[in-house]
Formats: structure tokens, C-alpha cells, sequence
């Protein structure tokens, strides 16, 4: 039994989204919210909410226990790219790519 929670679109790049999933990885969730709390980057707004989302799933939807849970996988992927010009010397333009994320988190109960 599993619960999931995944989160489209998200406005940061995967490879900052990367560094603070495998902070997370095979973590109780309590202590994988703590992780998140303290931890000084971008992505721990969004996976703050995606972890909460995925405790709610698996209360709600699937009746588990979740002093129990841990994060049994994370993974992130790439979105659709934004593209946009910044103008530079001499009337040229750069393009500069927005990135975009998927992120999931699956969510586990610990076998005793």
C-alpha cells in the first residue's frame, strides 16, 4: 500500500529540486518535514506542501497510519521549458530557458 502526491508545473529548475529530494530519501516523514523546515532552499516551499498533500492522501484515501509513514521514493523530472529573450549589446538578444518541474513523492507505512 502506498500513497501518492505529485506536483505539476512547479516554477524551479529539477536540478535545485534534486539536491533537497535526497535529503528526504527512506526518511520518516516527521523527520523529512523537520529536514524541510530548517533546510534554507527554494525547493522545500513546494515539497513542504507536496509532503503534506501526500500525509493527507494516505490518511484519507488509503486509512493509513501516519506515525508510520516513511518517503519511500521522490523523484523529479522535467517540465516544459520557458523561453525567453534578454536583450544584449549591440541589438542581440539571449535566450534564457525558464525551467519547469514534476516532482512526486510516494509515500510507504514501515513493516514491524
Amino acid at each position: 500500500m502506498e500513497a501518492r502526491a505529485t506536483l505539476r508545473y512547479a516554477r524551479i529548475s529539477p536540478r535545485k529540486v534534486k539536491v533537497v529530494l535526497d535529503l528526504i530519501r527512506n526518511q520518516p516523514v516527521d523527520k523529512a518535514m523537520a529536514i524541510l523546515k530548517f533546510t534554507p532552499k527554494a525547493a522545500c516551499e513546494y515539497l513542504v506542501k507536496l509532503l503534506k498533500s501526500a500525509m493527507a492522501n494516505a490518511e484519507m484515501n488509503h486509512n493509513m497510519n501516519v506515525s508510520k509513514l516513511y518517503v519511500a521514493e521522490c523523484y523529479v523530472g522535467d517540465g516544459p521549458t520557458l523561453k525567453r529573450i534578454r536583450p544584449k549589446d549591440h541589438g542581440r538578444a539571449h535566450r534564457i530557458l525558464k525551467r519547469t518541474s514534476h516532482i512526486t513523492l510516494v509515500l510507504r507505512e514501515q513493516e514491524d
